[in-house]
């Protein structure tokens, strides 16, 4: 038996407070009868305590975007797993490709603020991808088994089952281009292969591994048809009600 698609929203730096709170109340009343399904959305991180509040008690689950990797300390501008998690927040992205690319963030370090995460139970949505050159080079697998075997260092295997892995190649994130179907499916089979490998049967059976890059309600019921893909994390078409709900549509219909 498939389990209920998890469709995570990822509103990056957009929205205004004001906007961000009527957003989740609308998306709260349409979804209060959707049983079959799992939601979530990752507000920028001043929206977090104001938008847990208005979806305390529902099934819509609210992530940070970000955290470091140290609990407290001198880290201007940073934001920590307990400063996120005193929020109401339950999940956090962890390695996106924008954080990877616009900031350095390295292998290492997201490692580093899995295991924090996991320490206060905040569940990590780890995103990993290749780029365009990775892929014409015929690298995606070697590129993907290494920021799996990177980023999961160290992590015990109770918690690794406990996580949600996101597959985004970055050449797809913002730029309108999608993976096809069969290309997305085939290196989610990948991952999930490298999980069973590595922790069994069972841990690999029981972790999301959803699809992220330019997902639009256009393309979400091939995507989600796909036997290994498990959900979506969504970016642009997040931002937007109707654009959201269409895509949450469209993945309760399989």
């Amino acid at each position: 038996m498939r389990k209920k698609p998890f469709i995570v929203g990822n509103w990056k730096m957009n929205l205004t407070l004001a906007e961000g709170v009527e957003f989740a109340k609308s998306l709260r009343k349409s979804l209060q009868n959707k049983n079959e399904i799992i939601s979530g959305i990752c507000p920028p991180f001043t929206f977090l305590k104001d938008i847990s509040r208005v979806l305390e008690g529902s099934s819509i689950c609210v992530g940070a975007q970000n955290i470091h990797s140290e609990k407290n300390g001198a880290y201007t501008g940073e934001i920590s797993a307990l400063m996120v998690k005193d929020t109401g927040c339950t999940h956090v992205l962890l390695g996106h490709s924008e954080r990877r690319h616009l900031f350095g963030e390295i292998d290492s370090f997201i490692n580093a603020k899995m295991k924090t995460a996991l320490s206060i139970d905040l569940k990590p949505i780890f995103c990993i991808g290749e780029t365009l050159n990775e892929r014409e080079e015929g690298k995606t697998k070697y590129v993907v088994k290494n920021q799996l075997k990177n980023g999961l260092l160290g992590i015990a295997r109770n918690h690794v089952e406990e996580l949600v892995i996101a597959y985004e190649p970055v050449w797809a994130i913002g730029t309108g281009k999608t993976a096809s179907p069969e290309q997305a499916n085939e290196v989610h089979s990948f991952i999930r292969g490298f999980l069973t490998d590595e922790y069994g049967k069972d841990v690999a059976n029981s972790v999301y591994i959803q699809y992220g890059g330019s997902v639009k309600p256009e393309n979400t019921k091939e995507l989600i048809a796909q036997p290994e893909i498990d959900g979506l994390l969504v970016g642009g078409a997040s931002i937007k009600l109707e654009s959201f709900l269409k895509i949450i549509d469209a993945a309760s219909i399989q």
